[in-house]
């Protein structure tokens, strides 16, 4: 434990006093036009309602005496198939394969640790990247390992390879997404040597490509493209975990509410330790997420909202002098001025526009910064004013 990092959020701090500064000098009229207040564009916290279909499951569910299951109940699994089935192109997968999780960053931190893993281990992740990764290889002892393609693991051998291969697509911080050739080359890579491949894919239903851009029409794949799409495990799920969340699809960020689907033997693995560890998804949680997953509706307006938050946004950054690279998918745009990340969040603060520096994601995020979607229509109006003065 005492190898963690420092949070990095904590390193925000003088920029967001910056950017409160701005918002409280009220210097003219046209200031005043732009909104009052802080525009904190740093973080991924949803702030839209929570879907009424979700918090009438959760009232209905609020009488629990009793302790849930850890493995999620039958029907939560059974929903949560048929979800991949219908919206992510992976059909028939093996509901003993299911487990319902407390968000999905307890499990990012925590599954190396569950796995086994520990010294002399290797956990891969992209060089740009969430640092959860990072420090759910450290929590667990093992050797955490950036990489952006299985080359730089060089001539691995069974013995010599990662344990652990994280994925992270739609990714955060870049919105980078990996298509299913892509996807089936590390697939195939990681089954020659016995790595387990666990993909991070909670964004994946803010998918920003064109019909032409995805090669593939909407209604055949309505988002980006899972490690458990059978075009790219051959029919198997062996040795390999998808990761989902419900916070950014369904602004369910508060209720923690997420699950792993995979090989059945991995699953079975982590809710042996769990059930060990008392690591269970509250009952009323669990009715809503099932609710969640079985409501598209919803979805589809709280992307929308995103998309129009994107389309204001972005044009007034480019107008700025930044460029955007990447963000294809997901909650963030991944933007460059081509100077130090850090230069940028203090240029931005001083416009009251808090965004998060690149570095917090590794090196090569050094010259860009991520600024979130997740911010009010009035507050990402009040950016794109300020953006313009």
């Amino acid at each position: 434990m005492t190898s963690l990092p420092d949070f990095p959020w904590d390193s925000l701090a003088p920029a967001k006093e910056r950017a409160k500064a701005f918002s409280s000098s009220g210097e003219s009229s046209a200031d005043e036009a732009q909104g009052e207040g802080i525009v904190d564009l740093s973080v991924g916290t949803p702030v839209d309602a929570t879907p009424a279909v979700v918090q009438e499951a959760l009232r209905e569910a609020s009488d629990a005496p009793g302790y849930p299951q850890t493995w999620g109940t039958p029907d939560l699994r059974e929903g949560i198939v048929d979800w991949f089935a219908r919206r992510r192109g992976a059909p028939g997968l093996d509901p003993d394969g299911v487990m319902p999780t407390i968000g999905s960053k307890e499990l990012v931190a925590w599954l190396p640790t569950l796995l086994g893993l520990g010294a002399g281990d290797v956990v891969g992740f992209p060089r740009v990247a969430y640092p959860t990764y990072d420090v759910g290889a450290r929590i667990a002892g093992a050797t955490p390992f950036a990489a952006d393609a299985t080359t730089a693991f060089g001539p691995t051998t069974p013995s010599s390879a990662p344990k652990l291969l994280w994925l992270n697509t739609p990714s955060n911080p870049t919105g980078k997404v990996l298509g299913v050739e892509h996807l089936t080359k590390v697939v195939a890579w990681a089954r020659a040597r016995g790595v387990i491949v666990a993909s991070d894919e909670c964004y994946a239903e803010l998918d920003w490509r064109s019909e032409e851009e995805r090669g593939q029409s909407y209604a055949e794949l309505p988002t980006t493209p899972s490690i458990l799409d059978p075009r790219v495990t051959g029919g198997s799920t062996e040795g390999l975990l998808a990761v989902y969340s419900t916070s950014k699809q369904s602004s369910l960020a508060g209720y923690r509410a997420a699950f792993v689907a995979g090989d059945p033997a991995l699953v079975g693995r982590l809710l042996e330790v769990r059930k060990h560890a008392g690591m269970i998804v509250p009952w009323p949680v669990q009715r809503a997420l099932l609710a969640a997953v079985r409501d598209d509706e919803h979805v589809a307006a709280q992307r929308e909202r995103y998309r129009v938050r994107r389309e204001v946004l972005r044009p007034a950054l480019e107008g700025f002098g930044m460029r955007i690279d990447d963000s294809a998918a997901g909650l963030y745009l991944w933007a460059t001025a081509g100077e130090p990340c850090r230069v940028t969040v203090d240029r931005l603060a001083d416009l009251g526009i808090l965004v998060a520096p690149g570095d917090f994601y590794g090196a090569p995020g050094a010259e860009h910064v991520r600024v979130a979607l997740s911010a009010s229509d009035e507050r990402i109006a009040a950016a794109a004013a300020r953006l313009a003065r």
